[in-house]
């Protein structure tokens, strides 16, 4: 008889650094131990959450630890606004106030630190969100990478937006306002000296204009998302879970650029899985989808937008890709960390 074999047990686990990356390793880390700890009310995870006592008021916090502060297109400044704003809007609400906390490495040169916090001010001023409340915190060296950014943002829901990633429906058509891998693609081409810093430029910018452009179809507008950890890839795979419902996207019109596909090309990457800081996916119903895209067009940061796939019940919770030579493959979530420091 063979005796038993237990699973083996580290007690010496360690946080990875794909526990922040957006993929399969962090959803398995707030299942498993944040949200059970922090006793979250079970739900769909959006970007950002109604305020119970006020459900016109919609809060969201991130954190920023992006690698090299400055990259073609912004810097940690901006993109912390950027991305705070853009958590707002992906719940159909326009910016109202931020808070700052910056965790400082001491060594850091002051004229850096400044142009960051001018960055940051002109992108809160530009999207009409004013700077009222914040820390600063200094570590020794080596105690952090240069600088942190954490920003809190509370917003104003537009009447009658109420989207969300449990809202998508069989039916749907997904559209998606510009092109992918912008962002990730141009900081590490930076990072690693890939000489492709002259072709690209980070797509960082405020979404909040795209989503009042589709504030006119209400209820209708099921889901928004914004995909930058873990790229499109993940944030299909996210709203798929949270709908139990299915997706089909066409390879065929997936605007990548050329320069992205010339990094992934080099680093070995999928454009799918590749960060960006600058589009949104919509879920709308299927007779909505040309009117939802005139609205995205409409506006100068929606100008690339395209229809990309459609919400199926077949294979729930199971994102498939019909490439250009018409055979099908799943679209999968990364594991751990193929783009650390990204965001």
């Amino acid at each position: 008889m063979t005796p038993d074999c237990p699973l083996p047990h580290h007690e010496d686990e360690r946080v990875l650094l794909g526990h922040g990356a957006g993929g399969r390793l962090t959803a398995e880390l707030l299942a498993s131990l944040v949200l059970p700890a922090a006793a979250v009310p079970p739900g769909p995870l959006e970007d950002a959450a109604l305020l119970p006592t006020a459900p016109e008021l919609v809060l969201s916090t991130d954190g920023f630890v992006v690698s090299p502060l400055f990259f073609p297109g912004g810097d940690i400044g901006s993109l912390a606004v950027h991305g705070t704003v853009n958590d707002l809007a992906m719940r159909g609400a326009e910016p109202l106030a931020l808070a700052v906390a910056l965790i400082v490495e001491e060594g850091l040169p002051l004229a850096e630190l400044r142009a960051v916090v001018e960055s940051l001010g002109k992108a809160a001023a530009g999207a009409g969100a004013a700077v009222i409340t914040g820390d600063t915190k200094v570590v020794g060296r080596g105690a952090a990478d240069r600088l942190f950014v954490t920003t809190t943002g509370v917003g104003r829901r537009l009447p009658g937006l109420c989207p969300s990633a449990a809202r998508a429906r069989p039916g749907d058509a997904i559209l998606l306002s510009g092109a992918l891998g912008r962002h990730g693609a141009a900081v590490l081409s930076t990072r690693e000296g890939l000489g492709f810093e002259t072709d690209l430029t980070s797509d960082s910018r405020p979404l909040h204009r795209l989503v009042r452009a589709l504030a006119p179809l209400g209820e209708a507008v099921h889901t928004l998302r914004d995909p930058t950890r873990g790229g499109l890839a993940a944030t299909l795979n996210e709203i798929a879970e949270a709908s139990g419902t299915g997706a089909e996207i066409e390879e065929s019109v997936l605007p990548v650029p050329e320069p992205v596909a010339a990094v992934c090309d080099l680093l070995g990457l999928d454009p799918l899985h590749v960060a960006n800081e600058g589009c949104l996916v919509a879920y709308v119903p299927e007779r909505h989808a040309d009117e939802a895209l005139a609205a995205l067009r409409s506006v100068p940061e929606g100008a690339e937008a395209v229809r990309i796939g459609d919400v199926v019940a077949e294979h729930p919770r199971r994102v498939v890709l019909r490439t250009r030579i018409g055979s099908h493959r799943v679209v999968d979530v990364p594991v751990g960390e193929q783009l650390p420091r990204i965001c």
